[in-house]
């Protein structure tokens, strides 16, 4: 018997001696006092009393009610820095949280994360204690060598530990596990709550019918929810007057008197359907109707109602995933979800008022992407909990609104765009909670819980504006230095401290849901950490372009970018299926790829002070001294993998391959190109950089009933499989390569 175990087993003798003494008590009371009803009141309520004192200090002992052993936590793109910075002026509660955490436990001063230091990869390597070199999940989006030169596949469904390429089937074994695997294995309990690689789903070469790389059953856990996905709409922006409505019909008006919804206004309509979309084979027609809800004698609009015209406005009640119709009413600056009923996927969006007039004369809307919960077969009944009990998969932070890229917003002030992005940060962070709290609520037995929240990642992509060479207003390259608008930088600057409160303050949720000690320990250990850290980024690097520039063939070389890393891949014979490039034209290749890299260099002014190289670091896959070595193609080291790109490349902080704006925006003082190489970019942050560099650091927080207090210089990504092994008594798998961080007293 473990020790927590023999801890728990005594809090259970404890309780029973304490209820055998209060029986004793009880009988002795009874029969003092039993010739005096008077005093047998009072016996009763000092009875009561006792009771009452005992139950509470069964309850602060924690005893009786299951906890996690272990929750980790991983809070997207969190750093050191900003959260360090946070806690000691007051943005960040030092009493709560990660305050709380490192108060109470362990922080380290630096967490090293992978190579490149991506979403994907980095959470893969966090799962597993091993590099992206052996999880052979090299970035967000690569390619799989063994399938078509143009195809591409996601790193969040990427077959984690590599797979065998000849033939083309499942590793075996594979370089790396999941810490699921070990654990369960010994008997273990294990929770995933959107947990990327944790999602029950079958890893194919190329779509169904092709080769299974890895089974749904290594992705499958004891309670297991997938990360959401894109249900086939994204959002859309409406921009209405006065003159878009027009009296509601009887209908309207009937049903919603009959949902006790009343207007001191006539009810208003609009003329024609807001909205019309396909989920799936399902038809959506949307109709927005106008109230005025406040009883002050004047005509005060202030609430939308969202319906679909098949369904009607129902009255309710409604029981999850249904929402019935969405009400907004625009001051309170939040917006209501809408359940496509019907969809197959079980998919569900949102609105938001952004702007509205209290006549009508100018009105905003937005309507959310539709999302839901991938229906894997392996998990279904956990998607199915979580649908039932908390809700369909809610509107993530949509960087496409407020970088004016979805439909509808082009004539949207800044000011509503932003409001929109806040509105999603919170309620997908809340949505986020729920599900995790779901997920320790119906397993608290659980000796692991993995989970996953995104935020501060998204707000930090879109407003990390602290570089004077990034351009304040995206389509003016003249807004940098001087002519930023410090305005807006302090704005963003807000924005980025929202995304890291609503994040703590999910992790104190998860702390309450365990409860703490008199001291303020949580009674679960919990470890907090992120995949990787923050950078600003002023410039946007068309790659294709600089390789076409360059005379690189696209039909024999073809480049997958993520951020600011790149794997580029040589359409090697006998590797792709469809390869047309021989070994010896690959070594000539391979060579000017990586000259081509070199010779990139910045030189405006306006961005360097003297000639700098734009790329940091760059590795070539190994090359066999024979060209006809079966090997050709496929060497590995320290920093290629099996499908990593034959040049594999991360540029310097500051450049980005993501955010070129369409027409592009050429940067100040750059010569005239069309397309240009370089230009401004239409957001702000950025990582993927090299995982040396201290911007690029992760975090790590502590604290529970098995982890001692005090600081660590610094920890490694790959040191979390190890060490929470070491708390829950399992041997790692020969394939972690990093160390436990003895966190025990």
């Amino acid at each position: 018997m473990s020790s927590k175990d023999s801890h728990g087993f005594g809090q259970i003798r404890w309780i029973q001696s304490i209820s055998c003494t209060l029986t004793t008590a009880l009988r002795s009371v009874d029969q003092f006092w039993s010739r005096h009803s008077f005093r047998r009141l009072l016996a009763v309520i000092f009875s009561v009393f006792f009771l009452v004192v005992t139950t509470h200090a069964v309850i602060a002992q924690g005893s009786g009610v299951p906890k996690p052993k272990v929750i980790l936590i991983s809070l997207d793109g969190a750093t050191p820095g900003l959260i360090n910075d946070y806690l000691k002026t007051g943005i960040l509660d030092s009493n709560t949280g990660l305050g709380l955490l490192k108060r109470r436990g362990i922080a380290a001063q630096r967490n090293v994360t992978c190579n490149p230091s991506l979403t994907a990869a980095c959470h893969v390597s966090i799962g597993t204690g091993s590099t992206t070199v052996k999880t052979d999940v090299v970035s967000n989006s690569f390619h799989l060598v063994a399938s078509p030169f143009a195809r591409n596949v996601s790193g969040f469904a990427a077959p984690i530990g590599g797979y065998s390429v000849k033939p083309v089937g499942p590793a075996a074994p594979p370089l790396a596990e999941p810490i699921w695997v070990k654990l369960r294995q010994n008997g273990k309990k294990v929770v995933a709550a959107t947990f990327p690689g944790a999602d029950g789903a079958e890893i194919t070469l190329a779509g169904a019918g092709t080769p299974v790389l890895q089974a749904a059953a290594d992705r499958t856990v004891d309670y297991t929810v997938p990360f959401g996905a894109f249900a086939g709409q994204g959002a859309r922006g409406f921009s209405l007057t006065a003159t878009d409505f027009t009296p509601a019909p009887g209908q309207t008006i009937s049903q919603l008197e009959a949902a006790g919804k009343r207007s001191y206004s006539p009810i208003l309509q609009k003329t024609t359907p807001l909205d019309t979309f396909p989920i799936g084979t399902v038809n959506y027609t949307i109709q927005v109707a106008a109230l005025d809800t406040t009883d002050d004698g004047a005509g005060n609009y202030d609430t939308l109602v969202f319906f679909d015209t098949t369904a009607g406005i129902q009255p309710g009640p409604f029981s999850l995933p249904a929402t019935g119709p969405a009400y907004v009413k625009a001051s309170d600056r939040t917006s209501a979800l809408f359940y496509l009923e019907g969809s197959a996927s079980k998919a569900g969006t949102g609105f938001y008022v952004s702007t509205l007039a209290p006549d009508l004369a100018t009105v905003r809307i937005a309507r959310y992407s539709a999302n839901s919960i991938p229906r894997n077969a392996a998990v279904l009944a956990d998607v199915d909990d979580i649908n039932n009990n908390v809700g369909f998969w809610a509107p993530q932070p949509d960087f496409r609104i407020p970088e004016r890229l979805s439909p509808g917003f082009t004539d949207f002030p800044d000011a509503d765009l932003e409001a929109i992005y806040e509105d999603l940060v919170r309620t997908f962070v809340d949505y986020q909670t729920r599900v995790i709290l779901r997920a320790i609520a119906r397993t608290p037995d659980a000796d692991l819980v993995l989970t996953y929240i995104e935020q501060p990642d998204g707000s930090e992509h879109q407003f990390l504006a602290i570089d004077p060479r990034q351009a304040t207003t995206i389509t003016d390259p003249n807004t940098i230095g001087a002519g930023q608008d410090q305005a807006k930088i302090a704005r963003y600057q807000t924005y980025v401290q929202t995304a890291y409160r609503v994040a703590n303050s999910s992790v104190q949720r998860i702390i309450d849901t365990v409860g703490t000690t008199r001291n303020g320990t949580p009674k679960s250990n919990i470890i907090v950490v992120s995949d990787h850290g923050f950078a600003p980024f002023h410039t946007a690097v068309d790659f294709n372009t600089l390789l076409r520039n360059n005379g690189i063939d696209s039909t024999k070389v073809r480049a997958i970018t993520s951020g600011p890393a790149t794997h580029i891949y040589i359409n090697l014979k006998g590797r792709e299926p469809d390869g047309i490039v021989t070994p010896d034209e690959y070594v000539v290749l391979q060579k000017q790829i990586v000259k081509i890299l070199e010779d990139f260099v910045e030189t405006n002014p306006n961005y360097t002070k003297r000639d700098k190289p734009i790329f940091d670091k760059i590795y070539a896959r190994p090359i066999p001294a024979d060209v006809n070595d079966p090997s050709f193609g496929l060497s590995t080291n320290n920093f290629i993998g099996q499908d990593s790109g034959d040049v594999f490349a991360t540029m310097v902080q500051g450049y980005n391959f993501d955010g070129i704006q369409s027409p592009v925006i050429q940067r100040l003082g750059d010569a005239p190109a069309t397309p240009p190489v370089l230009s401004v970019p239409n957001f702000y942050g950025a990582h993927g950089y090299d995982p040396n560099t201290l911007n690029m650091s992760a975090i790590f927080f502590a604290a529970g009933p098995d982890i001692r207090r005090g600081k660590l210089q610094q920890v490694r990504n790959i040191d979390v499989v190890p060490t929470i092994n070491k708390l829950l008594g399992v041997e790692s798998a020969s394939t972690v390569q990093g160390k436990d961080l003895k966190l025990g007293s």
